[in-house]
């Protein structure tokens, strides 16, 4: 049971992960955080995919406006055949292994998106590469987001979600398949950045359970010590779920958006549900 100080704590508005220009959001660092200090957000971290780029710019603001801000990053990881989504909060976004690991991916992102370019283009899709990178505000990181913003700007489909359930996941053809960090690497960069391993949106893997079990057997071996329980893609019943996995397991618990723009993301940043009152947050560990 919490005590009455860890139950206040836990009741911190805080949005733990959300995205940026940097990567595949569609507001600049500084734009995410005077949004999220207009919704109310106590806390926030800043975790664009493999790239620390926004952080410097958005602590800057954030320190202006009086805001808590914790550094953060989300690496890809490959797992059973799916991509993995590791968070990792309060890091030292300089520290030389975390910088040399998402150097690495970064470069395999940029052969990934040519592969998916050359994909569409052979039905019947030209120019999906370069219009994919007129809407990735860093060229060194280009991801689906972008592709599919390309798509729908070309009326091609309505609505981002359509065009990846019609063209960029696993069985359509504009997927690829690409290998991601191993989860022990990811965990590790976390680790040696001084930061804390989060496994976000764990209901959107289509893992079985024997795999989903097995993913936080070895995450838990290697280091990690929490999971997104609240999350802007999780409904009651799946963070009701991951509630019980975090007690289970002896997990901390985080809280997030996964805020990337508000077109496209269902929750807005700092509007996701609380966490259930008797879990720890992983936030206990960052303030």
């Amino acid at each position: 049971m919490l005590s009455s100080s860890a139950r206040a704590l836990s009741a911190i508005n805080a949005d733990l992960h959300c995205h940026s220009t940097v990567s595949d959001g569609w507001l600049a660092p500084e734009a995410v955080v005077l949004r999220a200090l207009a919704n109310g957000v106590e806390l926030l971290a800043l975790t664009d995919h493999d790239e620390v780029g926004g952080i410097d710019a958005a602590a800057r603001v954030a320190a202006v406006h009086g805001l808590r801000f914790v550094a953060g990053v989300e690496i890809s990881v490959s797992f059973a055949g799916e991509t993995i989504h590791i968070v990792g909060l309060g890091i030292d976004h300089r520290d030389p292994t975390l910088v040399a690991g998402l150097e690495q991916l970064r470069a395999g992102r940029d052969a990934r998106a040519r592969r998916i370019g050359e994909a569409l283009e052979r039905v019947g899709i030209v120019d999906a590469l370069a219009g994919a990178h007129r809407f990735a505000r860093n060229p060194a990181l280009v991801s689906r987001a972008h592709f599919a913003r390309h798509l729908v700007a070309s009326g091609v489909m309505p609505d981002v979600r359509t065009v990846f359930d019609h063209y960029l996941v696993r069985g359509k053809p504009g997927y690829v398949e690409h290998a991601w960090a191993a989860l022990e690497d990811a965990v590790g960069w976390i680790r040696a950045a001084g930061g804390i391993a989060v496994v976000a949106h764990p209901a959107r893997y289509r893992l079985s359970t024997a795999d989903l079990g097995l993913l936080f057997d070895r995450f838990i071996a290697a280091g990690g010590e929490a999971v997104e329980v609240v999350s802007g893609a999780h409904t009651e019943d799946e963070m009701r779920r991951f509630a019980s996995l975090a007690r289970q397991r002896g997990l901390l618990a985080s809280r997030a958006s996964d805020f990337h723009g508000e077109k496209e993301s269902p929750v807005d940043l700092g509007r996701c549900n609380p966490l259930p009152a008797d879990l720890e947050p992983v936030w206990s560990r960052l303030v």
